[in-house]
């Protein structure tokens, strides 16, 4: 018991102690994650949200900058269904 306590306290100290998430960084890779593009399926299909990850990936750009160079969405209707935080958790 006592090796555990020294190790959850260890732990406390140099792992948890003023732990703190970069806000920024996690808004940044959740909104460049090649993933979201399921989100789009729905509305345009499977093959064209892979196109657009393939070009996203491949030209190095965003899921927008590439919906919107192959044309299959305007912006306003990929922002729509652009919505991560609607993606975690419990559907329906």
């Amino acid at each position: 018991v006592r090796l555990l306590t020294d190790a959850m306290r260890m732990f406390n100290q140099y792992c948890v102690k003023d732990l703190a998430a970069n806000e920024k960084n996690i808004h940044q890779f959740v909104q460049n994650s090649l993933m979201l593009v399921t989100a789009l399926a729905p509305k345009i299909g499977y093959d064209k949200s892979a196109q657009i990850a393939h070009k996203a990936w491949h030209d190095n750009t965003s899921l927008l900058e590439a919906c919107l160079a192959l044309g299959y969405l305007t912006e306003p209707e990929f922002k729509a269904l652009m919505r991560p935080e609607l993606m975690t958790g419990p559907q329906g």
